[in-house]
């Protein structure tokens, strides 16, 4: 079973704000983050080049039905 973890890095004393880090076996994720998600309009006319270097995307949820 693959391994996930979350690690608090900072809060907010204002605001219910927060920051962390997501350790999964592919590597870690900066929270907070924007999140592409894979539907079939998006898959079809973003290509991973520009997920990658242009979004900066550091995770993307996909449905696989789609991908």
């Amino acid at each position: 079973m693959a391994a996930l973890e979350f690690q608090l890095q900072i809060t907010d004393n204002n605001s219910k704000a927060r920051a962390g880090k997501i350790k999964t076996d592919h590597g870690e994720i900066l929270t907070p983050i924007f999140m592409p998600v894979g539907t079939v309009g998006s898959v079809k006319a973003v290509t991973q080049q520009h997920l990658k270097h242009e979004v900066n995307a550091q995770i993307i949820l996909g449905n696989t039905y789609h991908l």
